[in-house]
């Protein structure tokens, strides 16, 4: 059997990628290698989506698989790893098995690199974050930290300081990655408290954060600060490794507008691809775009959808 799409990634840009396949009347099966998919599940309230005011992460990503499977979309857990074959006909080899497909759309997602402090796992949730935009208003009037030094981080502790009491930015080294517009901006905010040559050993509390335990990396001294949050931003992995498809330096997925990438047949949405902003509202956005596109690569290839 050779489907005409394959999706690899049940988050929000696979999951809607697929509600638009199935509605183009393409015969899509969509792969998902966890129970629980799309990093906004560990969200645990989403406040920036249009039309719902407050939900969970968990929930949000509920309904966009219930809204799938009642669209009629197969979705079946499996591993991928890789992808052989050329434009017509694509083998996705997984764990379970190979199938075959005429057009693959990669929408796997990124990881926020973890710290692997103690802590860091507990709190997730519950005072840890990894995105300013998604959590930064649950602190509004409180004390977070900010752990980073690069564009990211610098950009997250600026917006943050326009909602927090209270920033500090705690950075392994003595000056900062980020561009000089960003630190003079940075610099200008009264309310942002640079800690350098330090780092974050330990993150604790009840039952949310309370205490952010950091050491200074050349005298060793040891200090707790009071704060309710802690934002980290040390990178993000792109779950891309068994594609081969042209990449940025860092993995992510190149694509065009029309989410096509340097292989023809195979299509790529959401978080994995290179993009200035990583959010759900974009992630969806992206997986109605490459479906689009796919429907209309079938008909390049005079397979119309049924």
């Amino acid at each position: 059997m050779v489907h005409d799409l394959i999706i690899i990634g049940a988050g929000p840009a696979g999951i809607t990628a697929g509600i638009y396949a199935v509605r183009y009347g393409l015969d899509t099966l969509v792969l998902e290698k966890d129970v629980v998919s799309g990093q906004i599940s560990s969200a645990k309230i989403v406040e920036n989506y249009p039309g719902i005011s407050s939900i969970s992460g968990m929930d949000l990503m509920d309904s966009f698989t219930s809204h799938a499977l009642k669209t009629g979309v197969n979705i079946q857990n499996s591993e991928v790893e890789s992808i052989t074959g050329a434009e017509g006909v694509f083998v996705v080899h997984t764990l379970e098995g190979d199938l075959s497909t005429r057009s693959i759309i990669v929408a796997t997602g990124a990881a926020p690199r973890r710290l692997g402090v103690s802590g860091e796992d507990t709190f997730l949730g519950r005072g840890v974050s990894y995105c300013e935009t998604c959590d930064g208003p649950l602190f509004s009037g409180r004390s977070v930290i900010v752990v980073g030094g690069g564009e990211s981080a610098i950009t997250g502790a600026i917006d943050l300081s326009n909602i927090a009491s209270k920033v500090y930015v705690v950075h392994r080294r003595d000056t900062l990655r980020a561009s000089k517009v960003l630190q003079d901006r940075a610099f200008s905010r009264s309310n942002i408290e640079f800690v350098y040559n330090s780092v974050l050993e330990m993150i604790s509390g009840s039952t949310v954060v309370e205490v952010a335990t950091i050491r200074n990396v050349e005298t060793n001294a040891v200090e707790e600060l009071s704060v309710d949050g802690v934002f980290i931003y040390v990178g993000i992995t792109p779950n891309t490794g068994f594609v081969d498809v042209e990449k940025d330096r860092t993995g992510f997925i190149v694509t065009n507008e029309m989410m096509e990438t340097s292989r023809k047949g195979i299509f790529a949405a959401g978080d994995c691809r290179t993009s200035s902003l990583k959010q759900v509202i974009t992630a969806a956005g992206d997986g109605a775009v490459a479906a689009d596109q796919v429907r209309k690569y079938m008909i390049e290839l005079s397979i119309s959808p049924q």
